[in-house]
């Protein structure tokens, strides 16, 4: 078992998310550190150690890659406490399996039944984890001795009784881990499925000052391998060299997909007969939001002075000059509206849980986040009635190429004429 920092690691939204919950001082973070074989997460007797929701990725045999999230004690108090819980309530919406942590000795509490409710609730797969076992006396006498343990058989919730300090009975949890893992594959590939063996496909990428030093941001990364699976070649260029690139290639390319901020001089660039998306459009497909998303762009158009329009990104880069959420969005949003909205703007795990005071959402493609994080989102918004779509298709829909940016899903075309 080891950690990936590597340029190959593989990505945190491509993990399988772990959380962990519980009371304070339940075991959540001995269990981490003893499930991992390192000091991960900062162990205490003391009630509240962990005061944030903690991240991970470790390769866990036999799942894999895995990313583990401890959570602050469900049962905290006080104005911050509660802001803890919330936090920790929040974790479940990009969770791929529960631990419901309980210290054996105390059995579950009210407050582990009622987040259990809420697991199965939004249908996880789940396991509910007794820890601190070895307080308890000899391994024969652990069942017994659990409180609450049937009403627990009761609601035929699967369960593991454990010992971190002893490491007993650890395996058989990674195993029994490893059988949760949810099989199913992303609603779509990035972009392997849009071409074919022998294809050319071109990628524009342009390298300014809010390109990361020395490396391809993930979403470009992940065409590229998505392309050389499908057997296609995958042309990297820039923007400004775009034109040179294409009448140099010898034949023409499959499609062409181009960084959402570079749409307007990429469009002008590439005949209007070949294919053009981007990247920020692939992943919203990948992601399985994409219809969603172009029913939310609609809104653009109805948007009136004052109007507030939350900008929403899943990673937390430091701001440079030119920044495409902060100054570029914002500057073609009053271009195509002509008027002076009330913009708001979120990053990382940060989003609202009351978006009523929003007249709609403008999302990053998500790369950061996982399938399930990226849905939920969409999903509450839609929910609370707010249109939401994401940043390729509302820049595309700002410099008039929204048809021909879908133009690789026609039934999507469609309904932009309904």
């Amino acid at each position: 078992m080891s950690g990936n920092s590597g340029l190959n690691a593989t990505p945190s939204s491509e993990r399988v998310h772990i959380g962990l919950f519980g009371r304070r001082n339940a075991g959540k973070s001995s269990l981490i550190n003893v499930l991992t074989g390192q000091s991960l997460a900062i162990v205490s007797d003391t009630p509240g150690t962990t005061t944030d929701p903690v991240s991970k990725a470790m390769e866990l045999l036999p799942l894999g890659p895995v990313l583990f999230i401890d959570t602050p004690g469900i049962d905290d108090e006080g104005e911050l406490g509660s802001l803890r819980v919330q936090r920790s309530y929040q974790v479940l919406n990009k969770t791929d399996i529960a631990l419901l942590v309980v210290e054996a000795a105390c059995g579950p509490a009210p407050e582990d039944l009622a987040l259990l409710d809420k697991i199965r609730e939004k249908k996880l797969p789940a396991l509910l984890v007794f820890t601190k076992a070895d307080r308890l006396g000899s391994p024969a006498d652990w069942e017994r001795r659990i409180p609450g343990l049937d009403r627990v058989k009761a609601l035929s919730v699967p369960y593991r009784i454990v010992s971190s300090a002893t490491g007993t009975n650890i395996a058989d949890l990674k195993e029994t881990l490893a059988r949760l893992v949810p099989e199913k594959e992303p609603p779509f590939p990035l972009c392997a499925d849009l071409v074919s063996p022998g294809d050319f496909a071109v990628l524009v990428i342009p390298i300014d000052k809010a390109a990361p030093k020395g490396r391809l941001i993930l979403p470009e990364q992940q065409a590229i391998r998505d392309l050389l699976d499908a057997g296609a070649t995958a042309i990297v260029t820039q923007d400004d060299k775009l034109a040179r690139t294409l009448s140099s290639l010898g034949k023409e390319p499959r499609l062409v997909i181009t960084d959402s901020q570079a749409f307007g001089a990429v469009d002008r660039i590439v005949p209007a007969h070949l294919p053009l998306t981007s990247f920020s459009i692939l992943m919203a497909r990948h992601k399985g939001n994409l219809a969603q998303a172009v029913a939310g762009v609609a809104r653009l158009k109805h948007l009136r002075d004052g109007d507030r329009v939350l900008i929403s990104e899943g990673c937390t880069h430091h701001r440079q000059c030119g920044d495409i959420g902060t100054v570029k969005l914002p500057r073609w949003l009053a271009e195509l509206t002509g008027k002076k909205l009330d913009l708001s703007w979120t990053s990382g795990t940060e989003f609202p849980l009351d978006l009523s005071p929003y007249h709609m959402i403008i999302h990053c493609g998500g790369c950061m986040l996982n399938e399930r994080e990226m849905q939920y989102r969409y999903r509450w918004a839609g929910d609370q009635g707010i249109p939401i779509t994401n940043y390729g298709i509302a820049i595309a829909h700002c410099h008039g190429i929204l048809k021909r940016s879908l133009g690789l899903f026609p039934d999507l075309v469609s309904k932009l004429d309904e």
